[in-house]
């Protein structure tokens, strides 16, 4: 066994066909199969069910490939760790839906200067999904709230720990946060997301009398009926920044409450130092409210 068969097995499964995966890692088809029947002979066991088309991964061939995935990535990091090169094999991120999504574009601008070949790839979905792919090294790292669920066997770093403020529209009178949740319609942020947890949370606490004129799911959805005269809301600090309208507003709880997010990866990765400098990139672009 040897990393070119395992690279020829994860092409497989990347691109469906022997033949798509033969283009890809630029070899014949038969040479493919060759590779994939070489592997089965090592181990004794079928990776594919060819009686389908195309043919389909058996239970054994699922273990081989989540093997496969981490094996490849440990011989490419230490390849470029004796050789002295820069990291070239993709670095597979996730992340929640947050407002501080932004952050990350900006942050990899900053990675450019320490791996200036670094290649990302960004996968968005729910935090019980990327946690998951994480612990099975799908990902080599994911952007997560703060959540009491984190397992055990994973790492979470936090690289932002920035406020909560109520918003109101542009032009209304200044007030408190209760001043604007009392006078103005409330736009919740109805999402299972730990940061609208928070907000419940807090609110019930106040057990303010609200008029709730809508729910919606997305931060930036609820940034933009507040700028445009629909109510009052609760959201992070980023958001407000990112706005464009002169929103009203008001720290949110007492105390005042804040929100983390941060970085989940695997202890003893071997992409550890990567994604090290990763987080440090997010805590410079975060600015004022960066936490390491």
């Amino acid at each position: 066994m040897d990393t070119r068969q395992l690279k020829t097995l994860l092409a497989i499964v990347e691109h469906g066909t022997f033949a798509r995966a033969a283009e890809h890692v630029h070899l014949t088809p038969s040479a493919v199969s060759q590779q994939v029947q070489a592997l089965e002979a090592e181990i004794g066991r079928p990776l594919f069910d060819r009686s389908s088309r195309p043919p389909r991964l058996t239970t054994e061939g699922q273990q081989m490939v989540e093997g496969a995935r981490h094996l490849v990535q440990a011989a490419e990091e230490i390849l470029d760790a004796v050789s002295g090169r820069t990291v070239l094999a993709p670095l597979i991120l996730g992340s929640v839906r947050t407002s501080a999504l932004g952050l990350m574009p900006r942050a990899i601008m900053l990675m450019k200067e320490v791996h200036p070949r670094v290649r990302i790839k960004l996968r968005v979905a729910n935090s019980e999904a990327l946690l998951i792919d994480v612990g099975a090294g799908r990902l080599d790292a994911a952007m997560v709230a703060e959540n009491p669920g984190m397992p055990d066997t994973l790492r979470w770093h936090p690289f932002i720990r920035e406020p909560l403020f109520v918003i109101a529209p542009p032009g209304a009178p200044p007030m408190t946060a209760e001043g604007y949740l009392s006078h103005y319609p409330f736009v919740r942020f109805r999402s299972n997301v730990p940061l609208a947890h928070m907000i419940d949370r807090e609110l019930a606490r106040t057990n303010l009398p609200l008029y709730e004129i809508a729910e919606i799911d997305t931060v930036s959805a609820i940034v933009a009926c507040v700028a445009n005269g629909l109510g009052a809301s609760v959201v992070p600090n980023i958001a407000i920044k990112e706005c464009a309208a002169p929103l009203m507003t008001a720290p949110f709880g007492k105390p005042h409450l804040y929100r983390q997010i941060g970085l989940v990866d695997r202890p003893g990765s071997p992409r550890s130092s990567v994604i090290a400098d990763l987080h440090d990139c997010l805590v410079k672009v975060s600015e004022e409210y960066g936490t390491s």
